[in-house]
């Protein structure tokens, strides 16, 4: 099956805008063979919902990764003290997940809520393993890709469109710190609740790279800490 004939054209409907890349376009399988693309191709999981309708849940065993070809969702958790946090949206072209395939188990960290009707396209874990049994090169070329991923996002690249990984963070933190901060002045004070392989899922990077990224923003004054609080400062205007 080649990527002309995608599948989510079908399921979605002719009258519906789809994200131009399909799931073997996306950076994660730049390079894999165009044979193991195609298998890939005939195994994804295709999933059309509404608004409203949950893609997956907080506490979920991860086992799949999503490109969303239409649509938004909204990423949200509920805290241990049973707070709610809306901590980013995601749009078509984006992909969540991407640990999935590089780590043995898990659960999602958050629960992912369509904003619109969406349309999703993933893989399993059993999948993508299946096919790197089939075809060895390529185990070795999503490992390759994402770490140029995280060379990537680690760099200064603050003057593309698309936001360094540092300003993906940020706008986490602040997310959270305008929903349960107290606000003091020049930012928020908060007892952050997220751990860095949760933030890693949201910013759509490994947690080393998150922890890189938490010291850069420090080191930029944009966050502090004190003992288990956090100080995120205030974006000026």
């Amino acid at each position: 099956m080649s990527d002309s004939s995608c599948l989510c054209e079908k399921i979605a409907g002719p009258e519906v805008a789809l994200h131009p890349n399909c799931f073997g376009q996306t950076w994660l399988f730049k390079g894999v063979p165009a044979e193991a693309r195609a298998g890939l191709a005939s195994q994804l999981i295709r999933r059309k919902l509404g608004e409203g309708e949950i893609l997956f849940h907080q506490g979920e065993e991860a086992d799949s990764m999503y490109l969303l070809k239409m649509g938004s969702v909204k990423l949200w958790k509920t805290t241990e003290d049973g707070r709610t946090l809306t901590l980013d949206i995601r749009k078509a072209g984006d992909l969540l997940g991407e640990n999935v395939l590089i780590e043995e188990s898990g659960e999602y960290p958050v629960t992912a809520t369509c904003l619109e009707p969406t349309m999703a396209c993933g893989i399993d874990r059993g999948t993508f393993e299946g096919m790197v049994s089939a075809f060895p090169a390529v185990g070795l070329t999503v490992i390759r890709n994402l770490s140029k991923r995280i060379d990537y996002l680690t760099g200064k690249l603050g003057a593309l469109s698309e936001p360094s990984i540092e300003e993906r963070l940020y706008k986490v933190l602040v997310n959270v710190a305008e929903q349960v901060g107290t606000p003091v002045p020049g930012g928020w004070s908060i007892a952050f609740p997220l751990t860095h392989e949760e933030i890693g899922f949201l910013v759509g990077a490994h947690r080393v790279s998150i922890t890189k990224a938490m010291k850069k923003l420090k080191d930029l004054g944009k966050v502090k800490s004190h003992g288990k609080h956090l100080f995120v400062t205030r974006a000026e205007t």
